[in-house]
């Protein structure tokens, strides 16, 4: 088994999930006895976040770098960025490294593609929805189409993360306030929605969605453990 090297804390709450998903994962293909063989390094989110609001990007690179390095050295085969809004660094943080990257919006288009989707409704983060590193991936590498919530909805969308879901705090309002959502995005033509934002499966569930649902948090994590399971060619 390959070792797992993974960045956390953006937030904790969603690196609990893929801890526990890539464990599940491990045990189902290898044997009730069996975890998975990984590392994590976990950064301090108020930092993060606060760089975030910045607009310090290159800060927040350096932070990512920093903290991949680490998990090289340490002896991960392979590195995820536990968090969809922090792969604005990862072009940059792959170039610093010798071991892959498994990028999380690869993972996703790939599933996408092969479910033969092409048009796609996409929550997350204001910096996901809005900037083009990660629609753009999707587009680019996959030829598929991202919609995104109205300017009101994106408020909306991005204030329950940051001010309950990374805080742990999970409320049927803000659920309800989601199905809104992915229901405007299904009149726009939306084929499936992605869950673009590691946090929102805390709050977002299969039956509150009129539309397939693409977790990026369980197909990135499950991307891991294929990498890590792989037979040596």
């Amino acid at each position: 088994m390959k070792t797992i090297g993974l960045i956390g804390g953006m937030s904790w709450e969603s690196s609990l999930l893929y801890y526990r998903i890539m464990n599940e994962l491990v045990k189902e293909r290898l044997g009730p006895v069996h975890s998975c063989q990984n590392l994590m390094y976990s950064v301090d989110f108020a930092e993060v976040e606060a760089r975030q609001t910045q607009g310090d990007w290159a800060g927040l690179t350096d932070m990512m770098i920093s903290a991949a390095r680490r998990l090289q050295q340490g002896g991960a085969d392979c590195l995820l960025i536990c968090a969809n809004t922090m792969h604005k660094t990862a072009e940059a943080v792959e170039r610093h490294l010798s071991i892959p990257l498994l990028h999380i919006a690869d993972a996703t288009g790939a599933r996408l593609a092969a479910a033969g989707l092409t048009r796609v409704g996409l929550l997350g983060t204001r910096y996901t929805m809005e900037m083009d590193f990660y629609t753009g991936r999707l587009a680019k590498k996959f030829g598929i189409q991202t919609l995104i919530p109205s300017p009101e909805e994106r408020e909306t969308v991005h204030k329950i993360i940051y001010a309950e879901l990374i805080r742990g705090i999970v409320r049927p309002q803000s659920r309800q306030a989601y199905a809104r959502v992915m229901a405007s995005l299904a009149e726009q033509g939306a084929q499936a929605i992605i869950l673009g934002c590691t946090e929102i499966p805390l709050l977002v569930q299969a039956a509150d969605s009129p539309l397939p649902l693409y977790d990026t948090t369980r197909i990135h994590a499950e991307a891991a453990v294929d990498f890590a399971l792989a037979a040596k060619a």
